[in-house]
């Protein structure tokens, strides 16, 4: 006589996110149908590469408002783009495929608030257990030099924590410069590049394009 079978315990997380594809298909995709349909007829065409953290609580489409095929996005601890030659690995690739191959008009790098990578620069120690994260984190030593070199005395942890991801924002944005692709590009005038710094609380997003590396909020009309 066969065993029974026994019922595998339901993993939480899992019931959690199949309940959020339930109410995709049910919910979201309905009223979005055809946007998603025309993003498979069309081959993508992002006009835009977003390169932001892996932070949870940040969700590019929603922030911009963007469809489905309109932005080409890669995510990493603490936002970091390897100058050329460095580190040949994904972030790389996706930088090159984005400018050689999609013909993306415009890269951001987008920091946020309470930013753990930034928070881990600040405490080396907290990673001494992870030897990747504190290795992959030495792509931001260079803005950790400049923002402690520039805050004020007694300064908080929020200050400091935006001052040194609006660095960092700033260190990544030279290393995308670094790349070939994005070198020719900018040459022909076909690629522009931002720096956002993204506060999660305040749903405020600061845009940085000019050489004096000021961080200007994107203002609704009338403020």
């Amino acid at each position: 006589m066969a065993l029974a079978e026994v019922e595998k315990p339901m993993d939480p997380v899992l019931a959690r996110l199949e309940n959020g594809i339930r109410r995709f298909r049910s919910e979201v995709y309905p009223a979005r149908a055809e946007a998603y349909q025309r993003a498979m007829r069309e081959a993508q065409a992002p006009h835009a590469l977003v390169i932001t953290c892996a932070d949870s609580r940040i969700h590019p489409d929603v922030l911009t408002q963007s469809s489905p095929g309109e932005l080409f996005v890669t995510r990493n601890i603490g936002n970091l783009v390897p100058a050329y030659g460095d580190m040949v690995g994904g972030v790389s690739a996706v930088l090159e495929f984005a400018v050689s191959a999609l013909k993306v008009q415009h890269v951001v790098v987008c920091g946020h608030s309470d930013c753990g990578a930034m928070k881990a620069l600040l405490d080396p120690a907290s990673v001494e257990t992870m030897p990747t994260v504190k290795h992959w984190l030495r792509n931001a030593h260079a803005a950790l030099s400049v923002a402690e070199a520039v805050w004020e005395p007694g300064a908080s942890e929020p200050e400091m924590l935006r001052l040194l991801a609006e660095k960092n924002v700033l260190l990544q944005m030279q290393h995308v410069r670094t790349h070939p692709s994005v070198a020719g590009a900018l040459a022909r005038g076909e690629l522009t590049i931002s720096g956002w710094y993204y506060d999660i609380a305040l749903g405020q997003v600061s845009v940085c394009q000019a050489e004096d590396g000021v961080f200007e909020p994107v203002l609704l009309p009338g403020e």
